[in-house]
């Protein structure tokens, strides 16, 4: 026998794995988890020194319940004890038919307007997003407007990895330069100003240019799309909710579809049910995920109104083309409908407040460093913006012997915590967030009257 020591389990990993954005690479930092529960995660580093860490992250926003909830737990037992999946063509089944019905109940209403009736069930945010382009173009066509297969978006937007939904990201910071040729040419208006310094005079500047832009590329346009209020892993940049109104007006001026991206946003994140509700603007398409089974397993949704779904159903193609082989799996749908009771309970609106002011209150003192250029909150998300790219390795490092999990990118460090975080833990997700931006950037004394 050899006397060498087996690998550990992070050095299997980096045999044999890839990791999200990350290279193939030997040297890949890697923490691994021990256990889960509530907001704190056990990580082990490749060293062996163990850590019980905050996870300031909801595991990419999406546990917004918290790590073995017993509510949850309980759920997916009892649909394990009956099936765990069957095919959707040609079959339903009694957790699909209550999570479409939950998250049209659920989705935005105006008195007047249409409103969201219809759902597909996809398997990712990505997925649905793609579901969503792929529907607007058949819309179109089924409608006598072949000609209308782009769409439009906001820069600074990001709506997915896959093929379509990478076309309507944000085409500099995106990926389009990775595969040329290969991602759609869609139309790229402004991103609405910040909303923390937006004034009128601002909004209206965009509204006229994005209305320009709108008018001279409506005719080969089938929508819109856009994340409501808060454009996520594009920047964390907030704007002002009645933007909303002047894209819903544009869509309407000129016969697109209007698409927002909630799969960030739903389920609370922002301080309303939905970013839209922000606004009292209801979309023609609506997507959503990560939150939806509380962060257990992958899933998520389109939902449309019932003219879209009959215009296209009575188009050439005769339905919506697209079927996924997981399509509505039964385990992901009873996990979602006991996520979306615990958010029907209506707590998470006084959560996410209480979240928000502690974050705001905790991370205020980090205007102070040097290297920080802006700091901003929006319902439960808290950012630190810095001038320059952040030491992704260091800073992650520095947040972990800090008790805090976190995962910046480009120049933010921020953090989505799960609803069920108390005072302490996101105490805790502040000064660790502060800290670790200290001691990592902040290279001179702060000048006096804090960051610029």
């Amino acid at each position: 026998m050899s006397g060498e020591t087996p690998p550990g389990l992070i050095q299997r990993d980096r045999a044999r794995l890839w990791h999200p954005y990350a290279p193939a690479s030997p040297d890949l930092p890697l923490w691994e988890v021990e256990a889960a529960d509530g907001v704190r995660l056990r990580l082990r580093g490749e060293d062996g020194t163990r850590y019980e860490v905050v996870d300031a992250m909801s595991s990419w926003w999406s546990v917004i319940h918290g790590y073995r909830n017993p509510v949850l737990d309980a759920a997916a037992r009892r649909q394990l004890e009956s099936f765990s999946h069957v095919m959707f063509g040609g079959l339903t089944h009694a957790p699909a038919v209550e999570l479409a019905e939950r998250l049209v109940d659920m989705a935005p209403s105006v008195p007047g307007r249409p409103g969201l009736e219809r759902v597909f069930l996809a398997d990712s945010g990505s997925v649905a997003v793609e579901v969503a382009l792929k529907l607007a173009v058949q819309f179109q066509t089924a409608s006598g407007h072949p000609q209308r297969q782009g769409f439009l978006s906001i820069r600074g937007g990001y709506h997915g990895d896959t093929f379509a939904a990478m076309g309507v990201c944000d085409p500099v910071d995106g990926m389009h330069s990775a595969f040329p040729g290969l991602l759609a040419g869609n139309v790229f208006a402004p991103r609405p100003p910040a909303a923390a310094s937006a004034t009128p005079e601002a909004v209206r500047a965009w509204a006229s240019e994005l209305g320009e832009i709108t008018a001279a590329h409506s005719g080969e346009l089938a929508a819109i799309i856009v994340e409501p209020v808060l454009q996520g892993a594009g920047g964390m940049h907030a704007y002002p909710a009645e933007c909303l109104t002047v894209l819903r007006q544009e869509a309407d001026r000129h016969g697109l579809l209007l698409i927002f991206d909630e799969i960030a946003t739903g389920f609370g994140r922002t301080g309303e049910l939905f970013a839209a509700d922000h606004a009292g603007v209801v979309p023609d398409i609506m997507c959503v995920g990560k939150a939806l089974t509380g962060g257990y397993l992958t899933l998520a949704a389109m939902l449309c109104t019932a003219e879209i779904a009959s215009t296209v159903s009575r188009g050439q193609a005769g339905a919506l083309l697209h079927g996924p082989t997981f399509m509505a799996n039964p385990l992901a749908c009873a996990v979602a409908n006991a996520s979306l009771g615990i958010i029907d309970d209506g707590g998470w609106r006084a959560d996410v407040a209480r979240i928000g002011a502690g974050l705001a209150s905790g991370l205020a003192p980090v205007r102070d460093l040097e290297a920080v250029r802006d700091v901003r909150t929006i319902g439960a998300v808290g950012v630190i913006e810095l001038h320059d790219a952040v030491d992704v390795t260091a800073v992650t490092a520095a947040a972990i012997r800090h008790g805090v999990w976190v995962r910046p990118f480009r120049n933010l460090v921020y953090t989505m915590p799960p609803y069920i975080s108390t005072a302490a833990d996101i105490e805790q997700i502040t000064a660790g967030m502060t800290s670790a931006v200290a001691e990592v950037h902040e290279r001179v004394p702060a000048r006096a009257g804090g960051a610029a």
